[in-house]
């Protein structure tokens, strides 16, 4: 037990006695209530005192009990872990939930939060460097790694609406201005000259959709494996550089002016727009649903006693207020009636494929990126 926990033990213990005690009295009074009726009949003085004496024991017992529910309303602190480009979205609705918290339950939340690429976070939560009560990820093969750590229990996917999936985008193909090389199409990624801007997979959410976009428009659209296999080595043949996350991937293009291409979620995209950095950019007919998965770490919460808060937090994100939140950042949302609010502000996408058409996280593992497996080989041969 943490001595954080100790004057809440205590509290609970001394209520629970006193309780018991308060009990086992009454029911000695109501057992000889003739007979008191009769002493206090004979000896009033007495009774008034004695009655004034029980009063006061009561009002003990009440106070302890109170004191108990206080105590049960210590401030909570959640750890927050999540990928790079989720902060100004976390940031805007953190503080309603803990404004909502407050007046529902007149407890005060803090939160701890970290950001970094998405694979590179689930190692840290799986080390123990980064105990996170919660985790938003980019992929849910990072929180499945975390499950079979045994850090979250089996069937997390259920225990949150949508999969649990909170936030959704797509791939964008960002060009320079003017567009010199004509880079309209995933095909055109792989042509000679072309620099693209990518982030490693083994570290990176976003280099995981990036890879699985690249190859399921080729193998999604009629044509066999090989084709796929020649033009995704193609493609990063291409790549001088795979930085370790979607923000570096857009540092090393935007303040290093490395690369002709870059490729970075819609919601990036547009909200750089918005904040006057008009960015010319194609979202590719052909593109792959980017399901954002969050889930509460069982064994974390568990330890930190703070699994009733995490879980109304995780339950929080996919309210139509946090939900309208990640719209204005440009998110899909996945509530429905948020998404039919904003659906107009996104460009329609012809031939939208997810994870499961590529056979599930645990195909895409072990087929894609185990070690040894197809990216280690594509990439043995694009840097030879």
């Amino acid at each position: 037990m943490s001595k954080s926990q100790q004057p809440t033990q205590l509290s609970k213990f001394l209520s629970e006695g006193m309780q018991t005690y308060v009990m086992k009295a009454l029911q000695s009074l109501q057992s000889y209530q003739h007979a008191i009726e009769s002493w206090l009949n004979r000896h009033r003085v007495q009774s008034f005192l004695s009655l004034f004496l029980i009063s006061i024991f009561l009002s003990i017992a009440v106070t302890s009990c109170s004191g108990s529910s206080s105590a049960s309303k210590n401030d909570v602190k959640l750890k927050l872990v999540s990928f790079s480009v989720t902060k100004a979205a976390h940031d805007q609705i953190i503080p309603k939930f803990i404004e909502k918290w407050k007046q529902e339950h007149n407890q005060n939340i803090t939160f701890e939060q970290s950001y970094g690429g998405s694979g590179a976070q689930a190692a840290a939560v799986i080390a123990g460097s980064q105990e996170a009560d919660i985790v938003h990820l980019a992929l849910p093969l990072d929180v499945n790694k975390i499950q079979q750590a045994g850090l979250i229990k089996s069937g997390w996917e259920t225990k949150a609406p949508r999969s649990g999936i909170v936030s959704r985008s797509v791939a964008a193909i960002v060009t320079r201005e003017g567009n010199p090389k004509g880079i309209n199409t995933w095909a055109d990624l792989a042509k000679d000259g072309v620099k693209v801007i990518a982030a490693n997979p083994k570290t990176s959410g976003i280099a995981i959709w990036e890879f699985l976009a690249f190859w399921g428009s080729v193998s999604l659209t009629g044509v066999d494996e090989a084709t796929a296999l020649d033009y995704v080595t193609k493609v990063y043949k291409n790549t001088p550089i795979l930085t370790k996350d979607a923000r570096e991937a857009s540092n090393v293009f935007f303040q290093q002016n490395q690369g002709d291409v870059l490729i970075n979620y819609e919601n990036e995209v547009i909200l750089a727009g918005k904040n006057g950095t008009k960015l010319p950019y194609v979202v590719p007919q052909v593109n792959i649903s980017i399901d954002n998965p969050v889930a509460v770490v069982d064994k974390n919460v568990d330890k930190h006693s703070t699994r009733e808060v995490a879980q109304a937090f995780v339950d929080f994100l996919y309210s139509t207020e946090a939900q309208r939140e990640f719209a204005k950042l440009q998110y899909r949302p996945v509530n429905p009636s948020v998404n039919q609010e904003v659906a107009s502000q996104y460009p329609p996408i012809k031939t939208l494929f997810t994870s499961q058409d590529l056979g599930g996280w645990d195909i895409i593992q072990s087929k894609f990126f185990g070690n040894g497996a197809i990216f280690d080989k594509i990439y043995a041969v694009s840097k030879a």
